[in-house]
Formats: structure tokens, sequence, C-alpha cells
């Protein structure tokens, strides 16, 4: 039994009880309140799963957000920092940045860690997948771990002039996530992920 007072430990059987439920929103129509290349923002006439008429605003991504933990062969990593506008205030993060969604999130991550640290890596492993604001946006993030790294030159955006490069040890990085002061999602699950595979 998957549901009432009975409890299961089984991730398998309740994955598929809940794939296997129907959606319980109607939507009775969309209306597209704003948009611009990165962002669409709508606005969607829904019935609740309750029953009741009401209004849904979903955000639309045109990217994936793509995060990358890179680890060299001495288990030092690489921040980058810069001051995110919408927070207006300074901000520690792994590198990363948007892929269009046609694109193989591998390729587009590849691409980020170059142009913001002039890193390319010689093996990448996907660790983690997430949905970043599930209740407001469809964003979906992807964290790689990059190994054997070798150091070129960068090739950084205009918003991101003001960008700085800190080379230190992961466990370092692993501090600051639970100290609090690294705060961006993609961050601190990536570096997480990475620290629960190097067991540190």
């Amino acid at each position: 039994m998957l549901f009432g007072a009975e409890v299961t430990t089984n991730l398998d059987l309740w994955i598929q009880f809940f794939d296997s439920m129907k959606n319980p929103w109607t939507t009775l129509s969309t209306d597209n309140i704003y948009e611009n290349p990165w962002i669409k923002l709508e606005q969607h006439q829904v019935i609740n799963p309750a029953g009741g008429k009401g209004i849904y605003g979903k955000i639309h991504f045109k990217n994936k957000a793509i995060g990358i933990v890179a680890l060299d062969e001495n288990q030092n990593t690489w921040l980058v920092g810069q001051h995110r506008y919408p927070l207006n205030e300074w901000s520690w993060e792994i590198p990363e940045g948007g892929g269009p969604l046609e694109i193989d999130p591998l390729e587009s991550a590849k691409r980020e860690l170059k142009e913001e640290t002039g890193l390319d890596a010689t093996s990448w492993r996907l660790v983690q997948r997430s949905h970043l604001s599930n209740s407001v946006s469809d964003e979906e993030g992807f964290v790689f771990l990059a190994e054997g790294l070798v150091q070129g030159a960068t090739n950084r955006e205009e918003t991101e002039a003001d960008m700085k490069v800190w080379k230190l040890p992961f466990k370092e990085a692993l501090h600051l996530v639970l100290e609090g002061k690294i705060t961006d999602s993609l961050s601190v699950m990536g570096i997480l992920r990475v620290a629960r595979i190097l067991n540190t």
C-alpha cells in the first residue's frame, strides 16, 4: 500500500505510484504577459485540485541552468565571483551559465567552464539534475563534475566583465557552503553532491 498511514521505504514504488497519477490541474487559458530572449512570463487561468478557479503564474526559461564543479588532481576547485543584479549583492559560485534547450547540457558545460575560467577538462560526469524553483518556473538545472583540467584563456561575456576567479581547496568551498556563505542553489547542490562522491 502506498498511501494513507502506510509508509514504504521502497523509492522505486513511490516513483511508479506518483508517475501514474493524473494531473489534478486543468488549464482553461494562457496569456503571455512578458517575454525576452531568456524568459517568458505566462498567466494561466486554472481549475485547481480542489475544483476552484484561480490563476497561476509561470516563468518559462529558454535555457537550461548549467553548473560545473571543477576538480584538479590535488582536490582544488574553482569558484567565480560576480555581482548578481537581481540580488544587488556579490556572489561566489561554481562556474555556471545558460545552455540552449536544444543542446546537450554537457556541451554547454564545456563552453561555460572555458569561458569563465579558461579551463578544459578531459573527464566529465553528470552529478546532479534539478528543478530550481518548481512552484513558479520550469527551469531545469544540471551540475557536472569536471576533472583532468588544463588551463587556457577565458572568453567572458560583457555581463561578466567584473567576474573574479578563485582557486581554493575543495574542502574550503564545502566549508563556505556549510557556513551559508555560498548561497547560489546550483553551487550548493553541486558542491554537496561532489562532497558525497569524494566522501569528504
